[in-house]
Parts: C-alpha cells; sequence; structure tokens
C-alpha cells in the first residue's frame, strides 16, 4: 500500500509539472494579442545608439568570416565589431585579422590569453574595449538579419529596456532526426517561453543575440567567467536587482544557428547547459528577488532539466506498475496522468511543427512529424543522460568547458528544405 500511494503521489506532482510546463510553453499561442505582443515593433527611423558586437570565436574558421560578412550587412549606422580570438588558435585568428584588414574602421580583434578559455572570459577580455551605448553578442557561427540592430535601437528606446532578447532559430531542421526536436525547442523557447519570464520578472537570458546597455553590463561586473551558463547567470543576476528586459520574436529578424553536428556534441551542449543551470542555482541570487512568486518560477527553471531527466525515468516506470502490479484501479488511473501530459505535448509540438515550417518557408513532410513522433522518447532519454552527466561533472568539479564545433550546416538550403 505503501508503495501505491507513494507512486500516485510522485505522478500527481510530474503531472501538475509537466501541466505548468505545457502551459508555459503556449504562452504565447494563447491569445492573438499575446502572439502580436511578441514581436519587434517597426523602427521609427531614429537611431538613437551606438553598438559594440561581440563575437566570440574559437576554432570557427569555417563559419566566422560569413558571419562577420551578414554583420556589416546591418542598415544601422553606429556600431562595430570585436572579435574575439585565443592567443593559441591561429587559424580562426587569420579569419578575423583578414576581416578587420577590409574594414579596420568596423571590425577590431580582441585577443584572449587565458590559458583555460570560455566564452565568458573572452567576452569580460573584450568589455573594456567596448566604444558603444549598447553590448551586443553573438555566436560566431550566426546569420544576422541586417534589419536587427534598427529594431534592437528602437526597442531600447521605445521600452527604456535595460536588455533587449533576440530571438535565436536552429534551423537545420531536416539534418537528423534529433536536429527535428532541437529546432523544435528553440522555436518554442524563443518564441514564446521567454515572454512569460520578462512578463514575470525573471528571465534566464540565451547566449546569443542579447544586447545590454554597456553601463548596465559593467555596473553587473560583467559575465561570471566560472560559469558555464553564463548568459542564464547574467539573466537571473539583472533580474535580481530590478532591471528591465524586453524580448522580441519576429521570424524574418531571428539569428539563425545549426544545431550540433552529432549526438555526443549535443549531449556534452545540454551537459554544459544543465550544468551551468545548476551553478546558477547554487549561487542562490535568485533569492533576491522581490516575490515569492518570481523566486518560486526561478527554482523551477532553473531545475527544470533534472526534474526532466527524473520524469523520462518516472513515466515508464509509472506505466509498468500500474500494469504489472496490482494497485487498485483508482492508483493506477493516477499512474498513467504523466503519461497523458505526454501525449497533449507531443500533439502541441506536432502543431508547433507545422507553424515552424510555416513562418520559416520550409516544407515539413509527413516524414518529420513521425521522425518527431518517435524519437520523442530518445530525445528524453539523451536530456536525462546530459542531466546525470551535469551532476557528476559538478560534484567532481569538473568546469572545463566542452566546445560545440560548427560547420555552418544551417547556410546550407538543401532540398529537404524546399
Amino acid at each position: 500500500m505503501l508503495v501505491s500511494v507513494s507512486v500516485a503521489a510522485i505522478s500527481l506532482a510530474l503531472f501538475w509539472m509537466a501541466a505548468f510546463t505545457l502551459w508555459w510553453q503556449m504562452h504565447a499561442w494563447r491569445t492573438p494579442e499575446t502572439l502580436a505582443a511578441t514581436r519587434f515593433a517597426s523602427p521609427d527611423g531614429q537611431q538613437g545608439l551606438s553598438f559594440s558586437l561581440l563575437l566570440p570565436a574559437r576554432h570557427e574558421q569555417l563559419v566566422l568570416e560569413h558571419t562577420i560578412d551578414r554583420l556589416l550587412e546591418s542598415s544601422h549606422r553606429d556600431f562595430e565589431i570585436i572579435v574575439i580570438v585565443g592567443h593559441d588558435d591561429p587559424e580562426t585568428t587569420e579569419v578575423a585579422e583578414r576581416a578587420a584588414a577590409r574594414d579596420p574602421g568596423r571590425v577590431r580583434v580582441v585577443v584572449d590569453t587565458h590559458e583555460s578559455k570560455n566564452k565568458p572570459k573572452a567576452l569580460n577580455t573584450a568589455l573594456p574595449y567596448c566604444r558603444g551605448d549598447v553590448v551586443g553578442v553573438f555566436d560566431a557561427e550566426d546569420q544576422v538579419h541586417p534589419e536587427l540592430l534598427a529594431h534592437v535601437d528602437h526597442a531600447f528606446t521605445a521600452t527604456r529596456a535595460d536588455v533587449v532578447q533576440g530571438g535565436v532559430q536552429l534551423i537545420n531542421f531536416h539534418s537528423s532526426w534529433y536536429s527535428l526536436r532541437n529546432c523544435l525547442e528553440y522555436f518554442f523557447w524563443f518564441r514564446s517561453r521567454l515572454h512569460l519570464h520578462a512578463a514575470k520578472g525573471f528571465i534566464p537570458l540565451g547566449g546569443n543575440t542579447v544586447f545590454v546597455r554597456t553601463d548596465v553590463l559593467r555596473e553587473a561586473g560583467g559575465w561570471d567567467q566560472n560559469c558555464l551558463a553564463e548568459d542564464c547567470d547574467l539573466g537571473v543576476r539583472l533580474s535580481s536587482v530590478g532591471k528591465k528586459v524586453v524580448v522580441a520574436y519576429d521570424a524574418d529578424m531571428v539569428t539563425r544557428e545549426e544545431t550540433p553536428g552529432t549526438l555526443m556534441s549535443l549531449l556534452k551542449q545540454r551537459t554544459r547547459w544543465n550544468q551551468g543551470f545548476l551553478q546558477v542555482y547554487r549561487k542562490k541570487d535568485w533569492k533576491q528577488l522581490p516575490t515569492l512568486g518570481q523566486r518560486m518560477l526561478a527554482r523551477y527553471t532553473l531545475m527544470t532539466p533534472f526534474m526532466q531527466a527524473f520524469t523520462g525515468v518516472i513515466i515508464p516506470l509509472n506505466v509498468a506498475v500500474a500494469l504489472f502490479l496490482d494497485v487498485p484501479i483508482g492508483i493506477a488511473v493516477i499512474t498513467f496522468l504523466p503519461l497523458l501530459t505526454a501525449m497533449v505535448t507531443f500533439v502541441f509540438e506536432i502543431v508547433g511543427l507545422h507553424d515552424f515550417g510555416r513562418q520559416y518557408g520550409l516544407r515539413v513532410r509527413l516524414a518529420h512529424y513521425l521522425k518527431l513522433i518517435v524519437g520523442g522518447p530518445f530525445y528524453q532519454m539523451l536530456l536525462a543522460g546530459a542531466a546525470v552527466r551535469a551532476v557528476w561533472r559538478e560534484q567532481r568539479g569538473r568546469n572545463e568547458w566542452e566546445l560545440t564545433s560548427h560547420v555552418g550546416a544551417h547556410l546550407v538550403r538543401e532540398e529537404a528544405t524546399r
């Protein structure tokens, strides 16, 4: 009887957690007005801010030049590009210096001399050199829209924001079965979930296409160079001191990126994110948030990867208990509740995949929907493995940065996307 009651209690807890997560994920689609409010407002032609665009690049010689060229196409009048390269990375340095030689008025190169390299150390290395009113961060493989800076400028001016978070979208959904789910995750996160966080006054910022007023960033001390989720950490610290964050997502304006090229690369990336979330949770800056609701949201968000891992293990266990153990019918029904929310989530993902394809002009075929459904349990297993690995690394004091390599898969419009 004790086992049955315990399983029922766990099932109910998982059901409510999954229901809340699904409700938050659907935030942008609840009403037409909410969906419309998530987009950038059209610029009024006035450009009053200057931008310092930071571009950390490590072993990114295959994609860096394209990203710099795209940034240089910006319609905004006042911006600089600061490329940060490692002192031990001659191939990437050569690409960066070649770009700086072509346009020395716009492009500068800063060398990161830290013996152990990571993204926050690179960003902090460049921060003293920033001359703009606003610091923007991009990744070395980003495909950036030329009108983005004009829209961000207007968003700062119109809303008096301290931070503007733009949209980021993985685009090569056709590359593999897990790329499909990876792209959809980004679609839901930047299209919908981040808007809810901004409205609630607590937001874990995305890693790029994020813009912070330079004086606010310097006042905060830049990025935590010991944190594996420096973007999340910065968002938590700025939220905790009441800085205003505005989020905008527009399919025409999103920064396009590629998914990790291998399952191992994806596992390492998610491990880094999960470990970083755990580090941010343990730092406890989120406890400075003024309201109980904000602190509850922060706690839930920062622990979500680990709850996902737990859910991935417990749902099949609950189903097995209901099917093979002699439990009361009421308990058996309760054990299936988490599976019910999982099925509803699957339906929402199918609708979301259709919307994703429509917004980006990508042809989503029946095979893609089948891959989405069949790949779901395996993707959850991978996320669970990444969460377990993150806890193991944190307990062992393993904080080295596991780099995600990029080859520009999102820049090639293959036949599968037409």
